[in-house]
């Protein structure tokens, strides 16, 4: 059984090492490329107020913070929900390097992301696969024409939920990947991260009749009717 967990973090600005923390943390559990109904999702208190640049991001106050609970009180519950999962994060030193930064803040000693988990990157996938464009997951939305019209602010929760669908297109109808990192692929590297490197070296190609490429083109036209949507 394959089980990856798409994963999205909010914070209160962009530096750890400033002292910035997480608000929010959303996760949606994949099993053998199926989304699931086993979501993790919390809003945490950071004990600090929030930058007003990522509230104009995220549009989480300081107010609906103050209720909420802290990172200790959730830890054992998040890492027992991702412990021996592939994550997919898009960009994701940043999500790694905070939720790291929360664990080694706590007094007790708990394992770090690494040490658990697997980890892809799905920004630097959709470099690998669309180099000289935009790979923002709003990009990636447009590209592989999924209705992202509900989003105006970001929200861990609900870029979580686009961003598997947007992992299970880009991917197509592949379930095994290559977690090898190549160089100068990512400027940013956290431990336990690793990339989806694409390799196209070494393919054999085959050449097809007119009739057999005619048989192809009507099965993905019937799989495009059936599903709406289609990859390729």
């Amino acid at each position: 059984m394959a089980r990856q967990i798409v994963l999205d973090t909010e914070t209160t600005g962009l530096e750890p090492s400033q002292g910035h923390r997480i608000i929010e943390i959303g996760c949606i559990e994949v099993i053998n490329r199926r989304v699931t109904d086993n979501h993790w999702h919390h809003y945490i208190n950071p004990d600090r107020e929030v930058d007003a640049g990522a509230f104009n991001v995220h549009g989480i106050s300081n107010e609906f913070l103050q209720d909420k609970p802290r990172f200790h009180e959730l830890v054992d519950d998040f890492l027992q929900y991702i412990k021996g999962a592939e994550l997919i994060i898009h960009n994701a030193p940043f999500d790694v390097g905070f939720l790291n930064n929360e664990i080694k803040l706590l007094d007790d000693s708990k394992p770090s992301i690494g040490e658990i988990c697997s980890v892809l990157d799905t920004l630097v996938m959709a470099r690998q696969k669309h180099p000289g464009q935009k790979n923002n997951l709003d990009a990636l939305c447009r590209r592989y024409e999924i209705d992202n019209s509900h989003r105006t602010l970001h929200g861990a929760l609900l870029d979580s939920e686009i961003l598997a669908e947007v992992y299970l297109l880009m991917t197509g109808g592949q379930t095994a990947l290559t977690l090898e990192a190549e160089d100068g692929e990512q400027a940013d590297h956290v431990e336990g991260v690793s990339v989806a490197t694409i390799n196209n070296a070494g393919l054999t190609l085959w050449k097809v009749s007119e009739e057999d490429l005619g048989h192809h083109q009507d099965y993905l036209k019937m799989l495009q009717e059936k599903s709406g949507q289609c990859s390729w």
